[in-house]
């Protein structure tokens, strides 16, 4: 049944709509155009959806039999910044939103979005910039006391950036740079965690389209507030299952590849289910679906939100593979078609 899923899913839908996801911001805590985009979507397909007070949302696909729900969990909130303050020369200091390395932002092309609702472009740089000037350049701490976002407008003082309306606590985004190859390849920055909810869009566009149903009603949780560690924090009740859907990390001994759907069976916050963890192995196997099992020894997921907030929940983890993790990433089509796949033997097939 899979594979026949795998090969009629709509690669190019979720393709577009991957590329649609990845052009809107959507920096932690600046989430409402996204998930505007998430509900329209979801009713286009057919699908009703509700939007909890801090702005997650959350789609239900009615399931063929009665009893406890299972829940699909993906973010689609990603790192960025937030003004600290307006400096002198009137660059700005800027506070990290989610957990990156500095030097992997240092001359990104970025926005600022102000409280009124104006853009303003700028550029991230280190606040001695130039090999010409100074001296210790290379040596220069790429920390967030040494840098700054530099202004395309015409502002030489605090006051220049000021008047336009710029002011701490504004968000700022960064440029994606995404770029989709005929040959699958995909680099981007956000693909943690867009690549995960074009693969649950994929799987919804599966179900409408062939008229099935999965076995247990579903609740699709898309989180905005994943990169800070509260996303999922609470999930509605009914949920007793609840799979993270969430980029695999790739490098040092790990197994998966850009190609792979990554299954983790152990993060940060400990073991995942060991029965769910399991069925989706072999649901992999049986399927024929490109995979790895690995260990995440520095993340963190939507489930841990879940389970840490209280869920009396089974809790596992996967995800198309992610080469460069908050960083430049790259994934392959291959990855997150097999995600969707694997998700749709899991949620249709009968225990």
């Amino acid at each position: 049944m899979t594979e026949s899923a795998y090969r009629s899913l709509d690669r190019d839908y979720i393709l577009a709509w991957l590329a649609r996801l990845l052009g809107c911001p959507s920096p932690s805590g600046y989430c409402m155009e996204i998930a505007a985009m998430l509900r329209e979507e979801a009713a286009r397909l057919g699908y009703a959806s509700e939007t909890t007070p801090k702005g997650n949302v959350i789609v239900t696909v009615p399931g063929r039999e009665e009893g406890a729900a299972v829940g699909l969990s993906a973010h689609v909130d990603t790192l960025g910044a937030m003004v600290r303050a307006v400096k002198a020369a009137g660059t700005l200091r800027f506070t990290p939103i989610g957990g990156y390395a500095m030097q992997t932002v240092e001359g990104e092309y970025c926005t600022v979005h102000t409280r009124d609702g104006r853009k303003y472009e700028g550029t991230v740089l280190s606040t001695k910039p130039s090999v010409h000037v100074h001296a210790d350049v290379r040596e220069w701490k790429r920390e967030e006391e040494n840098m700054e976002i530099r202004l395309d407008e015409d502002v030489r003082a605090k006051d220049d950036a000021l008047a336009l309306g710029i002011a701490p606590g504004d968000f700022v985004s960064w440029d994606p740079r995404t770029r989709m190859y005929p040959n699958g390849w995909i680099k981007s920055r956000h693909l943690d965690d867009k690549a995960s909810v074009a693969a649950l869009f994929g799987l919804l566009e599966w179900l409408k389209r062939t008229g099935r149903a999965p076995v247990r009603t579903l609740k699709l949780v898309f989180s905005t507030y994943e990169e800070v560690g509260h996303g999922a924090a609470w999930i509605p009740a009914d949920i007793e299952e609840l799979i993270a859907v969430d980029m695999g990390a790739l490098g040092d001994d790990l197994s998966a590849t850009e190609r792979d759907v990554s299954i983790c069976a152990k993060d940060s916050s400990g073991p995942y289910d060991y029965g769910m963890t399991t069925r989706l192995v072999e649901l992999a196997k049986r399927e024929g679906i490109a995979h790895a099992v690995d260990i995440y020894p520095h993340y963190g997921s939507d489930a841990t939100a879940a389970l840490r907030g209280g869920s009396n929940v089974r809790a596992a983890l996967i995800g198309p593979g992610v080469h460069a993790s908050h960083g430049m990433e790259r994934t392959h089509a291959d990855a997150i078609m097999g995600t969707a796949a694997l998700l749709i033997a899991y949620v249709t097939a009968q225990r």
